[in-house]
């Protein structure tokens, strides 16, 4: 499967309400992980609304350096991260949940259904899955 086609599945999982945007992502990279899909979506479910509930750091930009950590055994991983980051920032224009979604300025930057599918292709563009 190619990061865009794992990209438009995130985006449709998150989209249609089946998943939360941590979730949507590590989903579509659930065959490249030996957790459960249990599991990981036990781990994710503190990420609804971004971490703190809209207060810090993008939901689908923390399941992207999730699946980094795990795809590259942990090795070089902050490096992945910062190149995830600035990427996902490039692509929508902030990092921080609330002010994706306008919450403070009335604008909306970027939807969440188009955050997944920016996470998704952040990390495929930073680490080789």
């Amino acid at each position: 499967m190619t990061i865009e086609e794992r990209a438009d599945i995130a985006a449709n999982l998150k989209a249609t309400g089946q998943c939360n945007c941590t979730q949507s992502v590590l989903k579509v990279f659930e065959d490249k992980m030996d957790i459960s899909p249990e599991e990981l979506t036990k781990l994710a479910a503190g990420f609804a609304a971004g971490m703190g509930c809209m207060e810090s750091t993008c939901g689908a930009l923390i399941g992207a350096v999730m699946v980094a950590g795990m795809a590259t055994d942990g090795k070089g991983t902050p490096r992945y991260s910062k190149e995830i980051v600035s990427k996902f920032n490039e692509k929508c224009g902030a990092t921080i949940c609330k002010d994706l979604k306008g919450i403070t300025t009335g604008q909306v930057l970027c939807d969440c259904p188009d955050c997944v599918r920016n996470a998704v292709l952040s990390l495929g563009e930073a680490v080789e899955i």
